[in-house]
């Protein structure tokens, strides 16, 4: 059995817009079916550093950017929310179909390596967009924090949801054992979004460490998630959203390349 793009075979035109939309509805279809896992769970997770960190730090703490820092901490819990769990959504599923065999079942089908791309990255976004939204909700109903720039939250949002969506389907693809999806989870993802600005300004760094700070794509999501909910941010909304889509085009040509190619899918 041969997918028949290989050779230039398209019965469903240039774009086959029932298996494009039958893989988005797969993937986000995943995340929906077990929802008190992939939603509810990180909504609990995110309150808890909330709770935790105001009882830990009481309200004597100085302001951050003219903000309480509990206020302050919200967008970047918010953010750093939405990125790992797009980043959970795609290299789970990719991962999974690896080990169990099933990825056959995607590959078969006369779907284009662009197509494969954007129906998983469509589960990524998606998953991201649904914490993203009750988070919103519960920030401004339990802190009374509400979106001052909804465009920019959402733009961010959804870049940062795209490039960790890509960014997982990278580590799905490179992958071959769930050891080593923990590896690059443990030690790449977590601590650059721990290290992005989520429980901080950048301000409060030292001068030698700031430049650092800027070589992480992911404090560019946190400042620029943070500027759209509260409207102040450590740079240039502009500069981050240029940097961020560099930053998407990247992640995004990588994962389209390595589908055209099968790397480490057809082995």
């Amino acid at each position: 059995m041969v997918n028949s793009t290989e050779y230039g075979v398209r019965r469903f035109g240039h774009i086959n817009w029932l298996g494009v939309w039958t893989l988005i509805r797969r993937e986000n279809m995943r995340y929906l079916a077990i929802w008190q896992q992939t939603i509810f769970a990180p909504l609990i997770t995110a309150g808890l550093f909330l709770l935790v960190f105001s009882i830990a730090i009481g309200p004597n703490r100085s302001d951050v950017m003219g903000f309480s820092y509990i206020v302050f901490l919200a967008p970047g819990l918010l953010m750093m929310t939405v990125i790992q769990n797009s980043f959970a959504n795609t290299s789970s599923s990719m991962l999974s179909a690896k080990v169990m065999g099933s990825i056959v079942d995607t590959l078969m089908p006369p779907l284009s390596p662009v197509e494969m791309t954007i129906g998983y990255l469509a589960g990524g976004v998606g998953r991201g967009l649904i914490i993203g939204l009750v988070l919103c909700l519960a920030m401004g109903v339990t802190l009374g924090v509400w979106i001052v720039h909804p465009i920019w939250t959402l733009v961010f949002v959804v870049l940062g949801g795209m490039f960790m969506g890509a960014l997982g389907l990278i580590g799905g693809i490179y992958a071959n054992k769930f050891d080593q999806m923990a590896a690059i989870s443990n030690f790449i993802v977590t601590p650059l979004a721990f290290l992005s600005g989520t429980f901080y300004s950048i301000r409060a760094l030292p001068e030698a460490l700031q430049p650092l700070i800027h070589l992480n794509p992911m404090f560019y999501i946190i400042d620029g998630g943070r500027y759209g909910v509260l409207g102040v941010s450590d740079g240039s909304p502009w500069v981050a959203l240029l940097l961020i889509c560099l930053a998407n085009t990247l992640a995004v040509c990588l994962s389209w390349y390595w589908f055209r190619k099968g790397y480490r899918l057809k082995s």
